[in-house]
């Protein structure tokens, strides 16, 4: 923009003498310098909106120009680390009693099964005994019920024996009944022929009555034979049904014991895995009581299986699709600064975002035999997918954030005037910063510039 002096003001002189005049020379003077700046002014106002663009862009704050390349890259991220142990137990009581002894302390090293503390439960112990004296008595009534069973048995044996001699008694009375029907008849058809007397055949009718007698009592000798059969099947289902009853009774204190003994062993602290003891709430003699939910109430121990961890890394929603299992995975820990990083892949992924942070969690599984990793260490990963694109990118000192986060540019067009496009950002290699939005290859944007611009700012382009 071109410079216009000020307009000067024009004003008299007044003599500070009374009865003087102002010199005639003193008027003259004001009015040549004021026709002097109104040619000035004419001179300003009537040169081209060309020349004056032309001015204006002489003093515009010069700048270098970076071009948008476009490259195919490698999906990359770096995010913050956590470690994890590989496995993390909260030991809590099943019981409730005073603790009678501690075995392990903060650090030390146990196996899987390992003896952590004992609980007295004296109450249960005598559940023990009691359960224990039932099954003896119930294995008594089952031997009590089994010789019951015998008895039927022998009973029905004895019965089943009385039914066939009734039958067999039947059966001899109706043989004697057919001889005497048979003698009834002879005598009779002599005594109508008059061969034999009267009497004779009062006799063998005698004798026939008296054998049907014996067939009727021999009939009801069977049917009493058959009911004492049934008695005796009833009695000796009676007694196995006993037996059966009895044994149910010895089974079900059985799995009382059982549940008992299993109820005793919780008093009996152990560790879930090997690893380590790092942390105990615990002392000789303190009242711990039985957890009515799992995973409530105070821990006594925790173990952490720590030869081997996990590693656990949030990545960001815009990234997440890019990272697979198999991904390299480079590991850097600032507790451990003066070593080498890790190179590991990807175990694992969630699959899912955290609907809190908007992150996927990513998990890496390393062997750690020396203890050197702590759970809870913090660390840096970069991780590598095997997936490439297109992108967009720019040198990382073109991009300006604010500070809240977000990234623009500044974009020049061919008239050399700035205007400011938001982005949004993607990979970083810490030279070369991608860079997502309406941008395209070969348009031109500020380099690093110390001033800030303004949207339709006038530049002047420069070389490097």
């Amino acid at each position: 923009m071109e410079w216009i002096p000020p307009r000067a003001r024009i004003t008299g002189t007044r003599s500070t003498q009374p009865g003087k005049r102002p010199q005639p020379g003193a008027g003259a003077s004001v009015l040549l310098l004021a026709a002097s700046l109104v040619s000035v002014w004419g001179c300003s106002e009537s040169r081209s909106p060309a020349a004056a663009e032309e001015s204006s862009r002489q003093f515009a704050p010069a700048v270098r120009l970076v071009s948008v390349i476009q490259e195919e890259r490698a999906q990359t991220t770096t995010q913050p680390a956590t470690v994890h142990p590989f496995y993390r137990a909260e030991i809590r009581s099943r019981v409730t009693g005073y603790v009678s002894e501690v075995t392990r302390e903060i650090g030390d090293f146990v196996e899987a099964g390992s003896v952590l503390a004992k609980v007295d439960v004296p109450e249960r112990e005598q559940r023990l005994a009691v359960i224990e004296a039932q099954i003896v008595e119930g294995q008594a009534l089952e031997k009590h019920a089994e010789t019951q069973v015998q008895l039927a048995e022998a009973a029905v044996e004895s019965a089943k024996a009385a039914l066939s001699q009734s039958r067999s008694s039947e059966q001899s009375a109706r043989a004697a009944l057919a001889a005497a029907e048979a003698e009834f008849n002879r005598t009779k058809d002599l005594v109508d022929r008059q061969s034999l007397e009267s009497r004779m055949l009062d006799e063998v009718r005698k004798k026939l009555d008296t054998e049907r007698a014996r067939v009727e009592g021999a009939r009801s000798a069977i049917v009493s034979a058959e009911a004492e059969v049934r008695v005796a099947e009833a009695g000796h289902a009676a007694s196995r049904a006993a037996v059966e009853s009895a044994k149910a009774r010895t089974d079900i204190a059985r799995a009382e014991l059982a549940e008992a003994r299993v109820l005793v062993s919780y008093a009996t602290i152990r560790a879930p895995f090997s690893g380590i003891v790092t942390q105990r709430h615990i002392e000789p003699g303190a009242l711990v009581r039985q957890d009515s939910d799992v995973g409530t109430g105070s821990s006594l121990f925790v173990v952490s299986q720590v030869d081997k961890v996990r590693v656990h890394i949030p990545v960001p929603e815009v990234e997440a699709p890019s990272v697979a299992v198999g991904d390299s995975v480079t590991l850097t820990f600032p507790s451990h600064a003066a070593e080498p990083a890790v190179e590991a892949e990807v175990t694992r992924v969630s699959g899912a975002l955290d609907p809190m942070t908007r992150t996927m969690l990513v998990e890496v599984v390393l062997a750690n035999p020396d203890l050197k990793l702590l759970p809870g260490m913090f660390g840096e990963a970069h991780i590598a997918s095997a997936a490439t694109k297109q992108a967009k990118m720019l040198p990382a000192r073109a991009v300006r954030f604010s500070e809240s986060g977000d990234a623009w540019v500044y974009l020049v067009d061919d008239r050399q005037r700035v205007s400011i496009q938001p982005v949004e950002t993607g990979i970083d290699d810490g030279t070369l910063i991608e860079v997502q939005g309406p941008l395209e290859q070969g348009q031109k944007v500020v380099d690093a510039h110390l001033r800030r611009l303004a949207e339709g700012q006038q530049v002047r382009v420069i070389d490097r």
